[in-house]
């Protein structure tokens, strides 16, 4: 999604949670200093016309992992990574604000898994602490106003920005696993987050 057509859902967002958009860009410009190179070429020759399987992490992903296609190329949001990792599938690239990075992302990125790091107002620790342990491919995204170096593809939380980023990348099909949209056991901010999921995902032609 072009950013013109993404920025006045982001104004919404903001609106919404009281988040800040001068805390967003001061961590897009952040990133863009910790992260100086940029994959983004590699992701698109990832992606372009093929078919990807966008995995969230919400407690029905293991049980789904038996039905990912294969030859697929998976995209993993966050911590579902490690859910992957952990049954021997290495994902292709990792949609990630780092607020559940564990040492086995380093590891995977090492091994060839892009890594898509995001910098939002608020996880500016987590990106001075992670972000120059990434040796292999890395890509930097920001949900506000994007730099040279650091993309908006559109999407707000990790698992609706990788199916925002196949869509723009064109893929040939996107297939979504282990999102529960409609989850009530959760909190109240990461209720919101899901409703905003939803609404962002229907946009593109993903009804959950």
């Amino acid at each position: 999604m072009e950013f013109a057509a993404w920025e006045p859902h982001y104004v919404e967002i903001l609106a919404y949670f009281g988040f800040s958009r001068e805390d967003d860009e001061k961590a897009a410009d952040l990133l863009a200093g910790l992260i100086p190179r940029d994959d983004c070429a590699a992701l698109a020759a990832l992606i372009n016309g093929r078919d990807v399987v966008v995995c969230g992490n919400a407690p029905c992903l293991a049980k789904e992992l038996g039905r990912i296609p294969s030859g697929s190329i998976v995209l993993a949001a966050d911590a579902a990574a490690d859910v992957l990792y952990e049954h021997g599938i290495l994902p292709d690239a990792v949609f990630t604000d780092l607020d559940g990075a564990t040492d086995l992302l380093p590891e995977m990125n090492a091994k060839g898994t892009i890594v898509v790091v995001h910098a939002h107002g608020d996880n500016i620790p987590l990106l001075k602490h992670w972000a120059r342990r990434f040796t292999g491919p890395v890509v930097a995204t920001t949900q506000s106003t994007p730099l040279l170096h650091v993309h908006n593809f559109g999407g707000f939380s990790d698992g609706d920005r990788a199916v925002f980023a196949a869509d723009a990348l064109g893929a040939r099909t996107i297939t979504l696993a282990g999102f529960d949209l409609d989850d009530r056991d959760v909190d109240p901010v990461k209720r919101g987050k899901l409703t905003w999921a939803k609404k962002l995902l229907a946009l593109i032609g993903h009804d959950c």
